[in-house]
């Protein structure tokens, strides 16, 4: 299948997700597709639904948690889509781009908004289908539109409001079917200052209160609505430094589940459904998963 697949651009066969993930945990990939340009992408979705083969979009692979070994099947990722435009106060940006790199040049352009994003490991477009944020702010906050490659293949623009963002959530979540391509967000004139300090407070605070010295995917589960913090949560269970094989509930912040060394896509999973079962035990609360398990 492999020369089939180049025609639409680079192929990377039977490669390992570990590399390519902030989890570090090994899956065998089939297939990893880098379309060429979006022309390509078209054809090649076109193809792989025509012949019955399984396939996904994916980021910088920062939120996905791979449960089996093997997948089989072929993942996209929109590498060409790496461009980005600063005009004033606003930013066009390829979903392809890193958002934490996306983040440092706003700022670095004396513009504020996207600060929170700093150490935020995901691209443009993974950002925006999550609705990312950290610190009280999220994509939300600071998409004016995106443009996307439908289900049938047409290139729309839409605006704020047709992506339906709620917490850690959006339209797209739900329609995978849906591609991100690119995104017009709106940022303001700020005092460069002041912009780096926020920076440097918010780095401080990530060191301080996060297991940064582990592969993770952030955190784990959304905070309840209305209700205590997630990790907070989970440590009054009891549950902090409980592990599964190679994954552990992190002892320096509950809400982070982290790769001690050889854990499994399958260690993680039981992991997680083991804490949602033991809170809802205990708090008649059901935690939602923050991540997607890929199976």
């Amino acid at each position: 299948m492999k020369s089939s697949l180049e025609k639409y651009g680079c192929v990377l066969e039977n490669i390992d997700i570990k590399d390519h993930s902030t989890f570090k945990v090994s899956a065998l990939i089939d297939y990893l597709v880098l379309p060429n340009n979006i022309e390509d992408l078209k054809e090649l979705i076109r193809y792989l639904k025509k012949e019955n083969i399984k396939y996904k979009m994916i980021g910088k692979c920062s939120n996905l948690i791979f449960v089996n070994e093997h997948y089989e099947g072929v993942l996209i990722r929109l590498d060409f889509l790496n461009h980005f435009e600063i005009k004033n106060d606003f930013i066009i940006s390829g979903s392809g781009v890193s958002l934490m790199k996306l983040a440092i040049d706003a700022s670095s352009s004396c513009l504020t908004g996207l600060e929170w994003a700093t150490g935020i490991p995901g691209s443009v477009g993974g950002a925006i289908v999550q609705n990312a944020g950290a610190y009280g702010k999220n994509m939300e906050s600071i998409v004016k539109s995106i443009t996307v490659l439908t289900e049938v293949g047409n290139i729309e623009v839409w605006e704020k409001e047709k992506i339906g963002f709620s917490y850690r959530h959006s339209y797209l979540k739900d329609h995978p079917e849906i591609i991100c391509l690119e995104a017009t967000l709106k940022l303001e004139k700020g005092n460069s200052k002041e912009i780096m300090e926020s920076i440097k407070t918010k780095r401080e605070k990530r060191f301080a209160t996060q297991p940064l010295d582990y592969p993770s995917c952030g955190s784990i589960f959304r905070n309840p609505e209305g209700e205590m913090a997630a990790g907070k949560l989970i440590e009054d269970a009891g549950l902090k430094g409980l592990k599964i094989g190679g994954a552990e509930v992190s002892k320096k912040h509950a809400n982070f589940i982290i790769n001690t060394g050889g854990a499994t896509g399958s260690d993680i999973k039981k992991l997680v459904l083991f804490i949602q079962e033991k809170i809802k035990e205990k708090y008649k609360i059901d935690l939602i998963l923050e991540q997607e398990l890929v199976e």
